[in-house]
């Protein structure tokens, strides 16, 4: 009976893990996937013209799962590779604790919002003016070393993801209207900022 028991709750771990493990890498490839049609769009243009690339990509995608659908309808055997690679990609996806923590495990501290800390820099970004390009913004960032080797889309898609908003057509400072953010529609931080020590206390002798 106790034999039984073991292998019943290693298999139930297993089947937990499977079920997290598979919902982690359906989230990162539809993740992956939107941000890549996202950044088909171009940023120079207007209307129909700037998402043509997104609707030329999003037919890609469309006919890659098709023709994945007719190659496995075709040749069945393939789920005999497809399953088993499947499940060991989402058993090293898994978290080790997705069956729960043990017993008597100490809780883990809530990890940091990371809207909270891109709102920081956003805040940080546009100091005293009321709206700013993501191209203006992207620039500054990139001076922090922040976005390394992001474009404009990339900046866009981050932000969107994080449901932070981008005023479409912002006109500022006499320049083409594009893309931006604007400080009155950015959403509060949840948590407040950690106290730093002043630099006059710093520098005080």
């Amino acid at each position: 009976m106790k034999r039984a028991a073991v292998i019943w709750a290693a298999r139930t771990v297993t089947a937990q893990r499977l079920a997290a493990g598979s919902s982690i890498l359906v989230g990162r490839i539809g993740t992956r996937t939107a941000a890549w049609i996202r950044a088909g769009r171009r940023e120079d243009l207007t209307g129909l013209a700037a998402a043509l690339g997104c609707i030329a990509r999003a037919l890609l995608v469309a006919a890659g799962a098709y023709l994945l659908w007719r190659v496995i309808r075709a040749a069945p055997a393939l789920l005999w590779a497809l399953v088993p690679a499947w499940c060991w990609a989402a058993l090293r996806a898994a978290p080790r604790t997705a069956a729960g923590p043990a017993p008597e495990e100490a809780p883990e501290a809530p990890e940091p919002d990371p809207r909270d800390a891109v709102l920081r820099l956003l805040y940080e970004a546009l100091g005293e003016r009321p709206s700013m390009y993501l191209s203006d913004l992207l620039q500054h960032l990139q001076k922090g070393g922040h976005g390394t080797g992001w474009s404009v889309a990339d900046l866009r898609a981050r932000l969107e993801a994080l449901g932070i908003p981008v005023e479409m057509r912002l006109k500022t400072g006499g320049r083409n209207a594009s893309r931006g953010v604007v400080k009155e529609q950015l959403p509060p931080l949840s948590q407040p900022a950690p106290q730093e020590a002043s630099p006059a206390s710093s520098t005080a002798a």
